[in-house]
């Protein structure tokens, strides 16, 4: 990897993780710094805004198309930062305990 994945910039991605990779938990230290230090260059790879300039980088680009399974960390943590991006956001709500349904399920017609 000596030659693969150079960038002078760092990675950040304020929309997602505000707080950093490291602090949010979802992922390692090890990982959280691959993807500070490299993930300019894995989103560029991704994105096709950069031509891969060895082998190790085509391979990258290949495990992101699905065309091969990931080999290497690299590919591991841009694949698993992917999916926690992509995932639906969960909203918890407090309903005080009570079971909420649905209003028209519990009004039923009467001849009355």
């Amino acid at each position: 990897m000596v030659d693969s994945f150079i960038t002078p910039n760092r990675f950040f991605d304020n929309k997602c993780y505000p707080r950093g990779f490291s602090r949010h938990g979802d992922f390692t230290i090890k990982e959280a710094q691959l993807l500070e230090c490299h993930g300019c260059a894995f989103s560029e790879l991704d994105s096709g805004h950069r031509e891969p300039s060895n082998e190790e980088e085509k391979r990258f680009i290949a495990v992101c198309r699905g065309q091969q399974q990931p080999a290497t960390e690299q590919e591991r943590v841009w694949l698993k930062y992917l999916a926690q991006i992509n995932r639906p956001k969960r909203f918890h709500t407090l309903s005080g305990g009570k079971l909420q349904t649905d209003a028209a399920e519990d009004y039923t017609e009467s001849e009355d």
